[in-house]
């Protein structure tokens, strides 16, 4: 009489198997060195934020497809642009564009509070799903390029993806001295870029090309030129 075999901690394994490669040849590879990051990432089951047809490729270093037109973050990106935060455990985080909650789950492991910001519905469906429990993190739905004045003063703001500018009513929300990393992406180029807020306005500079999802409603005002 053959026995069944529950196949879940077998897959469990398998996960967690793929995980451990990821953090070795993704991360440590490519300047994810804040232990802090690195052991939050080693953790946190990536497969688990993302729609089911697409767990089986949780730990691809590439864009994963979702929901509404929309893609994950690879986990190179979002490792850098956690790692260039150097965030700290008093901050209160705006994370902008928290898609099914990953890197949210990241900064509660790093941060004091995290606002998660995200307008896509089936998209916070799957984050609240995924996130449940987690008190370091509220979820919020709304337009991402307006983020979520109601939480500021931030001290750090993250957006996960790539976007062509910041509104001035986002910078607005975070606190003078506060630091912003985000994606950005120039003639259709993405690169990973940090900032700081001051009293005499704001900028960021570029420290990583690298392929990044693109988040909707960042678009640059055209200009006509005769």
């Amino acid at each position: 009489m053959a026995l069944s075999v529950d196949p879940a901690p077998v897959e469990a394994e398998r996960f967690e198997a793929m995980r451990h490669a990821m953090v070795a040849s993704q991360l440590r590879t490519n300047a994810v060195n804040d232990p802090r990051v690195v052991e939050a990432m080693a953790r946190t089951p990536r497969e688990n934020f993302l729609p089911a047809e697409q767990k089986g490729l949780a730990y691809r270093d590439t864009l994963l497809p979702l929901p509404g037109g929309r893609r994950h973050n690879s986990p190179l990106a979002t490792g850098r642009l956690l790692t260039e935060a150097h965030v700290r455990p008093e901050d209160h985080v705006l994370l902008i564009g928290a898609a099914g909650g990953y890197a949210a789950a990241l900064l509660a492991q790093l941060a004091g509070s995290v606002v998660a910001l995200e307008q896509e519905e089936a998209l916070v469906a799957l984050a609240r799903t995924a996130l449940a429990g987690e008190a370091k993190v509220e979820l919020v739905q709304g337009q991402l390029d307006a983020g979520w004045a109601a939480g500021a003063p931030y001290d750090l703001l993250i957006v996960d993806g790539a976007v062509e500018q910041l509104p001035d009513a986002l910078i607005a929300q975070v606190k003078p001295g506060g630091r912003v990393l985000t994606g950005v992406v120039d003639r259709g180029v993405t690169r990973l870029a940090a900032g700081r807020r001051t009293e005499g306005g704001f900028g960021l500079l570029d420290f990583l090309d690298v392929e990044c999802t693109q988040l909707p409603g960042f678009r640059r005002l055209r200009t006509f030129t005769f």
